[in-house]
């Protein structure tokens, strides 16, 4: 399966993700912040392929970032990952939640510089214990 065409530039590399499928990804930079905390992190939670963290700047009581193992830059290249590392994905993220103690909360994906991402590897945010509209 490949992940058709991207409007950002940046070396590609393809791996086999199943001996008769194949997929294109992006080479992972050496310095990138969450490659480094997904092996290094201090983890609130951990599955295979993912892990959660406390965000350092927090925008609530609870606010978790959930950060997947494979290296793609942002959520408009979400088409890089197969349909059951997406679905575990979203269940990782529910699963964050449910764990942290939070029934309501909310899910950010910020896409790029003009919508707030300043790491670009995929990340979602997991922000609870405030109601909609109240200050942090």
């Amino acid at each position: 399966m490949s992940s058709g065409g991207s409007s950002t530039a940046g070396p590609r590399i393809a791996f086999a993700a199943l001996p008769s499928e194949s997929r294109t990804i992006r080479a992972v930079p050496d310095d990138c912040l969450f490659c480094r905390l997904y092996r290094e992190g201090d983890h609130v939670r951990r599955a295979d392929g993912f892990v959660a963290i406390r965000d350092i700047a927090p925008q609530a009581p609870t606010h978790l970032l959930v950060i997947p193992e494979r290296h793609v830059e942002t959520f408009r290249d979400i088409g890089d990952l197969d349909g059951d590392e997406a679905k575990a994905l979203l269940e990782f993220v529910a699963g964050t939640a449910r764990e942290a103690g939070l029934e309501d909360y909310r899910v950010v994906v910020n896409v790029g510089p003009g919508g707030g991402q300043t790491v670009f590897h995929l990340h979602v945010h997991v922000l609870g214990g405030l109601e909609m509209g109240q200050d942090p």
